[in-house]
Order: C-alpha cells, then sequence, then structure tokens
C-alpha cells in the first residue's frame, strides 16, 4: 500500500483534534446515543478514486453517520477492519436477479464476492406484463402489474442486496406486437411510448435493448430512438447489448451512439468486447468510437467482465429469422425437415455471425452449461463437437436436437475474445464491471456448469488485474465498482464512503482476494470478502453468510 500523503496525515490529526471540514469527522460527545454499527481501523477507499486513508466509519440505521478517526465512538456492534479495505458496496451494472431474488434472496454468489447492489433488465424486463411476456418467461402469472408492484413482491421476499432495473425493448415490443418481425404501427408504437413513460414513472432507471436477441432485433434503429426519447424525459438513459460484438462491432457502437444521441440522453454499453477471433485487436476501434462520442457531448460509458469467454442460450447460434414467432416458433422450425435443411446450409456455410461457433472458433469452442432435461445432463461441461461425437451425430444435428429436446433452454459457454483487449477496456476510465449473471445459491443444489462470471467477476479483477498484472490500481477499481455505477444510474445517495450516504460496504483483504471460480468447477465462491454491509445490516461475517435480508427495490432519482 502507498504511504498516506503529507497532507492527508495533515488532514487527520487535525480531525482528531476537534478540528471541522474535510472528510474525517469527530467523535460522538459521551452523552450521544451509541452507533448502531463501528467499523474501526480500517484503510478507506472511498469509492472517489482518491488514494485511501486510515480512518473509522460509524453507522446509525441505515445511514453512514460519521467518518474519521472516532476513538472515542460506542456502538452496540464493531468490526475490526485492521489490515483490510473499506470501500462503499460494489454496485454490479448487469446483474440477471429479478426473479432468482424472488426464488431465494441470499443472492450468495453475490454477496460473497463483494455485490451490494444490483441493476437488471437487459434483454426482458419485469415489466410490462401480458400474456405474450409471461408466456415467454414460461410463467403463467406474477403478482404485479407495473414496476410498483414489482418491487413491493422484491421487498416482501427479503432480498440480502439491493436491485433496480432498467425496462426493456423486449419485453415492451414483446406485450405489443407479440414476437412479430416487422414495425409496429404508429398506434403501436404510441402505446410502446406509453409503456416506457409507466415503467420511468415507477423508477426505472431508463430503456434497455438486447438487439441480438428477438423481439428486440426485429427494431430499427429509429424505433429504439423513439422509445429512448421517452426515458429522455425522466433523466433516465439508454443501455443496450448491442446489435453485434464481432464482425460488426464498431457499427454497432455508432449504433448505440447514435440512438443516445437522437435521443438525448446517457448511454450505457454492456459487456463490452470485441467477439470472435478474427475480430480480436477491434477493441481499439470501439474504444476510439466512444472517446470520439464523448469528445462531442456524448455522455457514453460501459461496463465489461472479466473472462474471455461469453455465455448466453445455446440457442443464439440460431440465426434471427428463426426466432420470429417466439420460442414455439423456433421449436417448429427445428423440427421441420425443409427449414431445418435451410438452417443447416446457413450454419455450415463459412463467413457468418452464425455459422456454428464462429465467434468461439468453432463447435470446439462451445461448451454446453446447463439443460433443463435430464436425459441431456451428461452433455455439461462438453464441448459441442464433443456432444456430437458422443452422439454420433453431424454438430448441426446435435445442435438441432439439443435445443428440440431442451425446450431451446440450454445455457452455452462461448470462448471468444482475448485478454488483450479485455485489458484495453479495463483501462478506459469510463468502464464499470456488470457480471451479466444472475444471483445463485453456492452448494450441491446448483446444477450444471454455470459461467464462473456468476461467482467470482469482482474479486478477480482485483487478484489478477489489479494485484498480480498492474492493469489498473486499487482506487480506480474501487472507483469503477462503486461511485462511477451509482453515478451513471442515478444512485445519488451509494457509491461513496461519506457521512449521510446508505451504510452499504465491502469489506476484504487486499493481500488475498481472490476469484476460485473456473470454467471446469465454477460452483466455487471468493476468498479474501470478509464483511459485506447492506443498508446498514452485515449480510456477510467473516466470509460467512449471516442470513439477513435487507436489501431494497433501487429507483432511479
Amino acid at each position: 500500500m502507498r504511504r498516506l500523503r503529507p497532507l492527508l496525515l495533515i488532514a487527520l490529526s487535525l480531525a482528531a483534534a476537534g478540528c471541522t471540514g474535510g472528510r474525517p469527522s469527530t467523535a460522538p460527545a459521551p452523552a450521544e446515543r451509541p452507533y448502531d454499527l463501528l467499523i474501526r481501523n480500517g484503510m478507506i477507499v472511498d469509492g472517489t478514486g482518491s488514494p485511501w486513508y486510515r480512518g473509522d466509519v460509524a453507522v446509525r440505521g441505515d445511514r453512514i453517520a460519521a467518518v474519521g478517526l472516532l476513538r472515542a465512538a460506542q456502538a452496540r456492534d464493531t468490526i475490526d477492519a485492521t489490515g483490510l479495505v473499506v470501500s462503499p458496496g460494489w454496485i454490479d451494472m448487469l446483474g440477471h436477479s429479478e426473479y432468482p431474488l424472488l426464488r431465494d434472496g441470499r443472492a450468495v454468489s453475490k454477496i460473497t464476492q463483494g455485490i451490494t447492489s444490483e441493476i437488471t433488465g437487459e434483454v426482458t424486463s419485469v415489466v410490462p406484463v401480458n400474456q405474450n411476456t409471461l408466456r415467454e418467461l414460461g410463467r403463467d402469472s406474477v403478482p404485479w402489474s407495473d414496476l410498483d408492484g414489482y418491487f413491493r413482491a422484491l421487498e416482501a421476499a427479503g432480498p440480502a442486496i439491493n436491485l433496480g432495473t432498467f425496462v426493456t425493448v423486449g419485453s415492451v415490443r414483446r406485450y405489443v406486437m407479440g414476437d412479430a418481425d416487422r414495425p409496429p404501427t404508429p398506434a403501436e408504437l404510441d402505446t410502446m411510448r406509453a409503456l416506457v413513460a409507466e415503467a420511468m414513472e415507477d423508477g426505472a432507471m431508463g430503456l434497455s435493448s438486447g438487439l441480438i436477441y428477438a423481439p428486440a432485433s426485429y427494431a430499427t434503429t429509429e424505433e429504439v430512438i423513439e422509445l429512448a426519447r421517452v426515458a429522455a424525459r425522466y433523466g433516465g438513459g439508454y443501455a443496450s447489448h448491442i446489435r453485434s460484438e464481432g464482425d460488426r462491432l464498431v457499427e454497432a457502437v455508432n449504433e448505440a451512439i447514435r440512438i443516445g444521441e437522437e435521443a438525448g440522453t446517457w448511454v450505457q454499453i454492456h459487456h463490452l468486447k470485441a467477439s470472435g477471433r478474427p475480430n480480436w485487436g477491434k477493441m481499439p476501434q470501439a474504444v476510439a468510437a466512444i472517446e470520439s462520442a464523448r469528445a462531442r457531448g456524448v455522455d457514453v460509458t460501459a461496463d465489461q467482465y472479466p473472462y474471455p469467454a461469453s455465455g448466453t442460450g445455446l440457442d443464439a447460434i440460431i440465426p434471427n429469422w428463426a426466432h420470429a414467432g417466439g420460442n414455439d416458433s423456433l421449436l417448429a422450425r427445428l423440427a421441420d425437415p425443409a427449414t431445418r435443411a435451410r438452417l443447416r446450409a446457413e450454419l455450415t456455410a463459412g463467413g457468418t455471425d452464425w455459422n456454428i461457433g464462429a465467434s468461439a472458433g468453432g463447435p470446439q469452442g462451445v461448451m454446453i452449461a446447463g439443460v433443463t432435461a435430464d436425459s441431456l445432463r451428461r452433455y455439461q461441461g462438453m464441448r459441442l463437437n464433443e456432444v456430437a461425437e458422443a452422439r454420433g451425430q453431424e454438430v448441426v444435428d446435435a445442435l438441432f436436437d439439443i435445443l428440440l429436446a431442451d425446450g431451446a433452454s440450454t445455457s452455452a459457454i462461448y470462448f471468444s475474445m482475448s485478454e488483450e483487449d479485455i485489458e484495453l477496456a479495463m483501462r478506459q476510465p469510463w468502464i464499470m464491471v456488470g457480471i451479466d449473471a444472475g444471483a445463485r445459491a453456492a452448494d450441491s443444489t446448483v446444477q450444471g456448469k454455470p459461467h464462473p462470471r456468476a461467482y467470482g467477476s469482482f474479486p478477480r479483477i482485483l487478484c489478477r488485474y489489479v494485484r498480480e498484472r498492474n492493469v489498473i490500481t486499487l482506487p480506480d477499481a474501487i472507483r469503477k465498482f462503486t461511485s462511477l455505477p451509482a453515478a451513471r444510474v442515478g444512485l445519488d445517495d451509494r457509491g461513496v464512503v461519506k457521512e449521510g450516504m446508505f451504510a452499504d460496504f465491502t469489506i476484504f483483504d487486499p493481500d488475498t482476494v481472490c476469484d476460485r471460480a473456473t470454467f471446469d468447477e465454477p460452483v466455487q465462491t471468493s476468498i479474501g470478502i470478509m464483511h459485506v454491509i447492506v443498508n446498514g445490516v452485515p449480510v456477510l461475517r467473516n466470509g460467512t453468510p449471516t442470513g439477513a435480508r435487507p436489501g431494497r427495490g433501487l429507483r432511479r432519482n
């Protein structure tokens, strides 16, 4: 760790002597009631990017009550942070926990890697709700009809972490048009605008789009701009899984920039990557496009996860047109001999984004991660070419048959990125972290081989990219985890260790923090995360979940 700067030592000495102003504050007078929680003697990395300083943090209720050298302070509960870093709670800018938290609010995979808050809503969102949106989720009903109702259901379930959400193009479009591959009529577009406005009024962070997935993939740029304008009126932004992360990466980045620029709002590009070996080295062009936009006043930022493999459905290999009409229509096409022949021809022709496993270098770069059908469980952890060999089939036929047998619900991991591109993106000051995975348990109940990002993303950055490889500094990493995402989505009272802010903290050992999850053995929690506090309540204590569930719904300020 660096030595404390002389000016900082003077400031700390003045604070200890009772002077006011600056970061530290004094302990309460003996007559004051005790604090609820006191974190003593930590190395405070406050989330702003500033160097660490030695200090104590006092909590009263769900807020930070004092920060400084609080030697005389008394508290009902104390955490000794000697030798540990005390940082604001870490914010996952891309999770998928909106439904998992309703089933299991413990969020073990999140809190054990230091996450206290999550922003979700990428491809689909919890609103709007009708039979069209429920059918694709495999649900008959949900106990809410609007975002305010969802937040009530979430808080009744008792999550360990906080959660906010975008409203998505995919869900709005599906609500109005089903999975039709056509432009909306003027009346349909008006209805979609009204649905975005309703979600924004209930506190959505903005509009999000998964433009590589149906039905959002059927939306034109102009259609998305019209919906993003609605979010902009409420101060919300535009986030996107962009239309291409491979051959047309730069064009897709520029499309996202155009949408934000013409809608008059900020832009968040989800999991920025250059996918596919032929596209390795395109990250400098993507970064240049973002920097150019920022130079002319467009507020563009992005997030990433620190792994050279992506994770999504196995059905993402299937060309876009075959998804029209929804999941049932896709399965019908896979079962129809004539359509199957057309798909076979497209998937076995070289030189397209849809070529089998093209982004991963072929079928050998695609790993089956999770299935729903018991008959297919033996394939979990196997590469697609190995599955085909075990079944005695051509790869394309094995792909079709697995999707049919599993109701197109198979998840897969695609080994498609380069470390050089990952590191270049990470160095950018506008990059945050989004793990692209929902909350999970960490025991024998977990099925399959989920992407290790679900368990290890944040500690992996501190271990591999801060401590071992010096790609970024510790204060910069913490800024990317905290104040940067908080400011992005308008969480004005989170993301910094400062009096009056919500008491979310991640306390860790800077010398040992590291991920343990691997692609072969992904269900392993990280090490070195000692204490995690959400809204003033410890949810992880000495590395062990406490069972507390103080999380809340996060609404855009």
